[in-house]
């Protein structure tokens, strides 16, 4: 009977995550899109402030669209490490901290986009400030919003890189996912210590992205897909062996 209570466990925690990784891969480029790339012009305080004002709902959705993938994140924090509890639970705990410490520098690094529309608000304590003083401080905390997420995915690198190595150990999920999710772990980490030490990284921004998109989106999805497709069908493993890919 606990074995029965304990299988039907991981296959509950595979699809959870499965359908919390697909609420991800939905929204997050819809959310990205709607709410800043179309909006802000880089260089140009006075265009993107005109742009934000002009498109605020669309603004507003996108950071709503933000707050329900960071809900989203947390919920796939906590079932992965229901279902590589097995493997190892005080590895996988801490795969789960990791992503949760990454859902909480995201968060504060959205804060920022509030600040935006505080600034553009047109409230009666702003106008001490010059119209060009407002715009530079709305693209100042754009600028936060870009290097707080940066920063926050240092922590997401490494919660991937502890998923790809519980994956690989596992024994019931197949090991090239692990794999796959390892060389995501090392793209993000690039990409997120290169925005903090390259004064030219915003010069090769879209090469960089490129180089973590690729294998992320690669490995995430294909996990995405075993979950939802396999997930249901975990059997639980007293000693788990290493899966064949």
């Amino acid at each position: 009977m606990t074995n029965r209570i304990a299988d039907m466990s991981l296959r509950k925690a595979a699809r959870v995550a499965g359908f919390g990784y697909l609420i991800i891969f939905l929204l997050g480029p819809f959310t990205n899109s709607i709410s800043r790339e179309n909006l802000i012009v880089a260089g140009d305080a006075a265009t993107t402030a005109s742009n934000i004002l002009a498109s605020e709902s669309l603004f507003r959705m996108g950071i709503a669209g933000g707050v329900i993938l960071l809900v989203a994140d947390a919920v796939v924090a906590w079932a992965l490490y229901i279902l590589l509890k097995p493997v190892n639970k005080s590895l996988s705990l801490l795969a789960a901290w990791f992503r949760l410490l990454f859902v909480a520098f995201a968060g504060i690094a959205v804060l920022n986009l509030f600040f935006v529309l505080l600034l553009l608000s047109g409230a009666d304590y702003l106008t001490v400030f010059e119209t060009g003083q407002l715009q530079a401080q709305v693209m100042m905390f754009l600028g936060a919003h870009e290097f707080g997420i940066n920063f926050s995915f240092v922590f997401f690198g490494l919660h991937i890189f502890l998923l790809g190595y519980l994956i690989f150990k596992s024994g019931y999920i197949p090991r090239i996912l692990g794999i796959l999710l390892i060389i995501a772990a090392v793209g993000y980490q690039i990409d997120s210590f290169a925005s903090f030490l390259s004064s030219t990284y915003a010069d090769n921004e879209a090469l960089f992205i490129l180089f973590v998109a690729v294998p992320a989106i690669i490995s995430e999805f294909s996990l995405t897909l075993w979950l939802l497709i396999r997930g249901g069908k975990i059997q639980q493993q007293d000693n788990p062996a290493p899966a064949s890919a």
